[in-house]
């Protein structure tokens, strides 16, 4: 179960994990700043890459960046995401973080007990459909148009150890035309996206949101 949170309680402490450009870090810090995201403090930005711009954004923004690139975490040229996410979690420890966002993170974080319920993700389709390893980015939108679905839409999810099966916080929905191409319905899922995700925090800042049994509950 989550701790609840009274809403006139401490800022929410959130970190973004990220690999590439920061559009979503970007538009989270933007909601803060025009105080439509309120009672949510993002205190680090961690990237996976040297050259993720979301670094420089965080920078920019006055935010701590702290780079662990997952190039420095292989044993015999395979990924060693178990020792990567070890030193993810090192840095997270030190600024005590409330709640873990992976924003474009294309990386496997595995989550330890202590963060069960307090690691979330937004994936680009309406969960159990279209998702699991190896359906992320363009791929899900050509399989949802691929399939003929009629609505289409996305996920904001607490992350397992397991691809996509973490509870899910709340979806958004929109429909899809036979003409659309996977472009189009990409554009329409990422802007429902950009809406998704900051309500999801505001949820949980708010104290709102309980996970039991793996099912979420928002009071």
């Amino acid at each position: 179960v989550l701790s609840s949170r009274g809403a006139m309680s401490s800022p929410l402490k959130i970190a973004v994990l990220l690999s590439g450009s920061g559009t979503t870090l970007q538009n989270l810090i933007d909601r803060i700043a025009a105080g439509t995201l309120r009672n949510v403090e993002i205190v680090l930005v961690i990237g996976s890459k040297p050259s993720a711009k979301g670094l420089q954004r965080a920078t920019t923004a006055g935010i701590k960046a702290e780079l662990v690139a997952s190039k420095d975490f292989k044993v015999d040229g395979k990924q060693d995401w178990a020792s990567m996410s070890s030193r993810v979690c090192e840095v997270l420890v030190t600024e005590k973080v409330d709640l873990v966002v992976l924003a474009g993170y294309m990386c496997l974080f595995v989550v330890p007990p202590e963060l069960e319920n307090k690691v979330i993700n937004v994936h680009p389709s309406l969960i159990p459909a279209f998702c699991g390893q190896g359906m992320y980015g363009e791929r899900v939108h050509q399989a949802v148009v691929a399939r003929g679905v009629k609505v289409t839409g996305c996920t904001v999810h607490f992350v397992t150890n397991e691809y996509d099966a973490g509870p899910i916080v709340l979806q958004e929905i929109c429909p899809v035309t036979s003409d659309m191409t996977a472009e189009q319905v990409q554009d329409q899922v990422q802007e429902l996206e950009r809406q998704a995700l900051p309500k999801a925090i505001s949820l949980i800042a708010e104290g709102k949101v309980k996970v039991d049994g793996g099912v979420v509950t928002i009071s």
